[in-house]
């Protein structure tokens, strides 16, 4: 397992958080998922023989929100 940070833009609420950690957690390969609003990030362990960043980003990015 691996820990990642990515960096989320336009999350608003505590929905937006909701949604953002929900779409991570479906990923096959991901463990644990802490979604910040304040700080703006998503910090993950993954196990990234399974999901990759790109996927992690495209994920987020397919929900509506930014991630870099």
């Amino acid at each position: 397992m691996e820990t990642l940070t990515l960096k989320v833009d336009g999350m608003t609420c505590g929905g937006c958080v909701a949604s953002v950690t929900r779409v991570i957690e479906a990923l096959d390969g991901v463990a644990k998922v802490a979604v910040s609003l304040e700080q703006a990030q998503v910090v993950m362990e993954a196990d990234t023989a399974k999901v990759d960043r790109a996927q992690l980003v495209q994920a987020i990015e397919d929900a509506g929100f930014e991630a870099t």
